[in-house]
């Protein structure tokens, strides 16, 4: 579980959403703490939970997936057997960059990542093919990121 944030551990992690390769040093001087003392936080911080990954984000584009792609998914019945499934089919699904169960007019936004048209078009193909419990969908295509990111605000 999570623990309580104090605000040296709140402007440790605004150093490390910002680019998690700072050096310890340069860390403890900006924040008033040894490089041990940033060690020992980030160790902490890692094995409560708070920290639960370090990656590398990797620009679409240059990877070959210019495409982006909003779509907005209705399912027929919520029961939960086949809420489960449609969600495992989510997990298991590369192109599928985000995904939230939401209220509303959608049971589910993704975020879908694709090559070109063709590409997506055969994701769709998947999406209806093996998930019968799909009623709609509806794709926007983003004509441009304007912000991009997974950093909390912390102050």
């Amino acid at each position: 579980m999570p623990q309580e944030l104090d605000r040296i551990d709140r402007k440790l992690l605004d150093v490390l959403q910002a680019n998690a390769r700072t050096p310890a040093e340069k860390i403890g001087a900006e924040i008033g703490l040894s490089p041990s003392a940033v060690q020992r936080r980030i160790a902490r911080l890692r094995d409560s939970g708070t920290i639960t990954a370090e990656v590398a984000i990797v620009d679409p584009g240059a990877a070959g997936y210019p495409l982006s792609m909003i779509v907005d998914i209705e399912v027929e019945r919520e029961r939960p057997e086949l809420l489960a499934a449609f969600k495992r089919w989510i997990a298991r699904e590369g192109a599928v960059q985000e995904a939230w169960y939401v209220t509303g007019d959608s049971d589910f936004v993704l975020v879908v990542a694709a090559r070109d048209i063709k590409d997506y078009d055969a994701l769709t193909q998947r999406l209806v093919s093996e998930n019968p419990n799909i009623r709609r969908f509806r794709t926007r295509v983003a004509l441009g990121t304007l912000k991009r990111g997974s950093a909390v605000p912390l102050e």
